[in-house]
């Protein structure tokens, strides 16, 4: 089947396939999807997992009208293959190319944009409110992972989901959850019947009549409770029903036609449905199946042996991983913390070394801080490891769980600054500017790994309060030294402007500071090992010497380092000229880390242009 065969303007996309051309474009679309990430890289295992699934939904929902909410997204892949982006799936993630997770402003079909869990249900019902509230007629579908179900905001809109009253389905992924499996075609069967219209109509008219008299609830709590004990031994047993939720499933994700059959049948029912699918994460490429951790986001890789084409080495994350391990053998307070994302922070380094001091909470940032506090009232010292973009999911207790009382709890803010190929949703760029609203708080910001175990090991045995150490995706730079505990050094001496920033922009500024240096500036570089609370004396210092200061850092301008050392300059009446180059007001697009910079001017070349224009020297 060739590419945009399928693509239509109206009605489902795939509505006149055949149950066989359904399993042979599944097949085509896992050749492609290894290939193509194979290519980009990307998220794989969860993609090869929905794709029947994703074939079943475009037979018979048509996603230009009806609304198809992703969580998280990472299993939008096929979705976009079949949307009229097959062609462009060599430029997945890619700069200028098309978004790893849905996107609106990229197709009509993306109902909406998902790079975060545990909200799709609840953006379902606004959507499904919405239509009524302003009677318009489309369907509206959660697709929701049974990873999603480990964070509380999915069951916040569960619970308000299944008393709706409405058209609104949602459909539950199982790759992993211990659910009570399929127990037959009888299960099959009856959950199909129950589905049905007259069905539900019925059940509603019977227990409105024998709610009536005495007589009646006597009689139908007896056949309820008979209902229930049969249920009880033929279906899974299903919370989500007493949520309000017709529930049907479990069935097999992996079987299109069934899965058409049953989407057909909940496409009819005006109410709440909960159609639970069991998927195998990885189906149909072995590798994924075997390991679908290691395939859940992936460099590029060898499709015909499934190894990366360039070996991971080592990383701030790794480092940060072994230095808290080594803490934690020595100091039986310290305890570890991950959000569901063990492998991504580093953390099996310390699973493996204080098992029974290591906690995964789940896709849950929240809980997890608020049990940090909780440790640290009770005299443990917490670490949370955690990226910069999940950590914003904590705001609040980080302020209320944490702050208020001056507990020490350390954050390990891992992915901070720009991140690359995920995008909007998760470029560290904000946690600068809103870590710095917190009474109490200290941020340090290592920029070499030597920096990293020093920094950490003062935020867990030295300091007290609240402690934020922040460092970036991937390795250390050109500078790998160590500025001891001081809260600002001067890398790099200079009389024309000052340069300063933190974190692995130092490379950056030093490589500017090299290239104005061939224009005969010599170029003063700062680098602030402490963000919160900032002491600007070193930066205030130097610009008085140069009288021009320019700050990069990739994080938002607004509350970051920027602003605050421009205000100390105003306060301090220093008259120097001031320059911010940073991510700015907007949300930062994907694309590699080179690209972005680039365009941001936060790489060597930007800066020293920056600089040089400052200065007023074309």
């Amino acid at each position: 089947m060739s590419k945009g065969k399928n693509e239509s303007k109206e009605g489902p996309l795939l509505a006149n396939l055949t149950d066989r051309e359904a399993v042979q474009l599944c097949q085509q679309l896992r050749r492609e999807l290894v290939e193509d990430v194979a290519r980009t890289g990307g998220h794989l295992a969860s993609n090869l997992g929905s794709v029947e699934l994703t074939v079943a939904i475009h037979r018979v929902f048509d996603t230009s009208r009806d609304r198809l909410v992703f969580d998280v997204g990472h299993q939008c892949y096929p979705h976009k293959m079949l949307t009229g982006r097959r062609e462009q799936m060599s430029t997945l993630r890619q700069y200028g190319g098309i978004a790893g997770f849905p996107k609106p402003k990229e197709s009509v079909h993306d109902a909406f944009i998902a790079g975060h869990a545990s909200n799709s249900v609840a953006v379902a019902l606004g959507m499904a409110r919405a239509r009524t509230a302003l009677g318009k007629d489309y369907k509206v579908l959660a697709l929701i992972g049974d990873g999603a179900l480990t964070g509380g905001l999915a069951y916040e809109g569960l619970s308000n989901a299944g008393d709706c009253g409405q058209q609104l389905l949602v459909i539950l992924n199982d790759n992993g959850m211990s659910i009570t499996p399929n127990v037959g075609a009888v299960a099959d069967h009856l959950a199909r019947q129950r589905l049905k219209p007259h069905y539900i109509s019925f059940k509603r008219h019977y227990r409105k009549v024998m709610n009536t008299t005495w007589v009646g609830r006597k009689v139908y709590g007896f056949t309820h409770g008979i209902k229930q004990a049969l249920k009880q031994s033929l279906l899974p047993c299903s919370m989500f029903e007493n949520m309000g939720f017709n529930y049907m499933g479990p069935i097999d994700g992996h079987n299109v036609a069934q899965l058409t059959q049953i989407l057909r049948y909940a496409r009819e029912v005006n109410a709440p449905v909960l159609l639970h699918v069991k998927t195998i994460k990885g189906k149909g490429y072995l590798p994924a199946e075997e390991n679908p951790d290691a395939f859940h986001g992936v460099a590029p890789f060898d499709p015909l042996t499934g190894r990366a084409k360039k070996a991971a080495g080592e990383s701030f994350s790794s480092v940060f991983g072994r230095s808290l391990a080594k803490l934690g053998q020595e100091d039986g307070r310290v305890c570890a913390i991950t959000a569901a994302m063990l492998n991504g922070t580093g953390l099996e380094h310390f699973r493996q070394a204080c098992p029974e001091r290591f906690f995964d909470v789940g896709i849950a940032e929240g809980c997890a801080v608020s049990m940090a506090a909780g440790m640290a009232k009770e005299g443990a010292i917490p670490v949370f490891a955690v990226y910069s973009t999940f950590l914003q999911r904590s705001y609040d207790m980080i302020l209320h769980d944490g702050a208020i009382q001056g507990l020490h709890i350390v954050l390990g803010v891992d992915r901070a600054g720009l991140v690359g190929e995920d995008g909007e949703t998760h470029h560290g760029v904000f946690d600068v500017a809103y870590l710095d609203h917190v009474p109490g708080m200290t941020v340090l910001a290592p920029s070499s790994y030597a920096e990293l175990k020093r920094m950490l090991e003062r935020a867990v045995l030295q300091m007290t309060g609240p402690v934020a150490v922040r460092y970036p995706r991937g390795g250390e730079g050109a500078y790998t030294g160590d500025s001891g505990d001081e809260t600002a050094v001067i890398l790099r001496e200079g009389r024309d402007i000052t340069l300063a920033g933190y974190g692995i922009t130092v490379n950056d500024l030093l490589e500017a500071a090299e290239k104005l240096a061939q224009r005969g500036i010599e170029a003063e570089v700062v680098k602030l090992n402490v963000l919160t609370p900032l002491e600007p004396g070193t930066v205030i210092s130097s610009a008085k010497k140069t009288g021009v200061l320019l700050v990069a850092e990739d994080s938002v301008e607004e509350g970051g380092v920027g602003q605050r050392l421009a205000a100390a300059l105003t306060l301090g009446r220093v008259p120097a000229k001031v320059c911010l180059v940073n991510c700015g007001a907007c949300f930062v697009p994907h694309g590699d880390l080179k690209s972005l910079k680039r365009a941001l001017c936060l790489d060597g070349d930007g800066i020293a242009k920056k600089a040089l224009e400052v200065l007023g020297i074309g």
